[in-house]
């Protein structure tokens, strides 16, 4: 393979990458309006959406190899190769955590919720932009906004906190609410881990732009 044909291999795995990404953000998405609107057949969406997810990983890796078996990359290519392991790998977990937010849809089912959903909603839309953007700084190779995604983790953390404060006041003032805000403090740890793999995958354009490893929010 030719240097030129190395290349475009490199540009046609960016895009399959952001393909997958594209994939996440929707089924992100989606886990959050199936339970927003206890709609059952979003939730079944975002079960079928998943396994395109798996089968994209698979691909991607496969190609990581074969590139790395083949070209026997070195400095920034390997680590472009390295990274496009490490952002496949996170955003999988990222769709992991979407299937288990649309399990809890149907586990809800249709019974009343216990209060509005408005901090839900509201750090899914946050979680979505990190992904996006830490995919945005990834095709850039920029740093900056790399390392804003981390900043923005903060934000997700936060509201997760008041999501938890608010779900274990309902459940102190009634027991009932027990089971149903389990559920949803669920949601919201999910919503918090999937921030987390977005920033893994911002600490990994770091590392491409780089070569250093650096550790945001921790």
């Amino acid at each position: 393979m030719h240097r030129s044909e190395f290349q475009r291999s490199l540009e046609e795995l960016q895009k399959d990458i952001l393909k997958m990404g594209s994939l996440v953000e929707q089924n992100i998405a989606m886990s959050v309006e199936s339970l927003a609107k206890q709609d059952l057949e979003i939730a079944q969406l975002v079960f079928e959406i998943e396994n395109s997810i798996d089968r994209m990983e698979a691909e991607i890796e496969e190609t990581c190899m074969r590139l790395i078996a083949t070209q026997q990359p070195m400095a920034k290519d390997l680590r472009k190769i390295g990274s496009a392991f490490k952002i496949v790998a996170d955003l999988e977990r990222m769709g992991d955590y979407s299937v288990e937010i649309a399990k809890v849809t149907k586990r809800i089912g249709t019974n009343p919720l216990i209060k509005p959903l408005i901090d839900l909603p509201r750090m899914a839309m946050l979680v979505q932009k990190m992904v996006k953007d830490s995919l945005d700084a990834y095709v850039a190779e920029n740093e900056e906004l790399a390392r804003a995604v981390g900043e923005a983790d903060d934000d997700v953390d936060q509201l997760h906190k008041q999501v938890f404060r608010e779900l274990l006041v309902l459940m102190m003032e009634n027991p009932r609410t027990i089971d149903q805000a389990t559920q949803l403090l669920f949601v919201s740890s999910s919503l918090e881990r999937i921030a987390d793999h977005a920033t893994n995958i911002s600490e990994n354009v770091i590392y491409l732009v780089s070569g250093k490893r650096v550790g945001l929010n921790r």
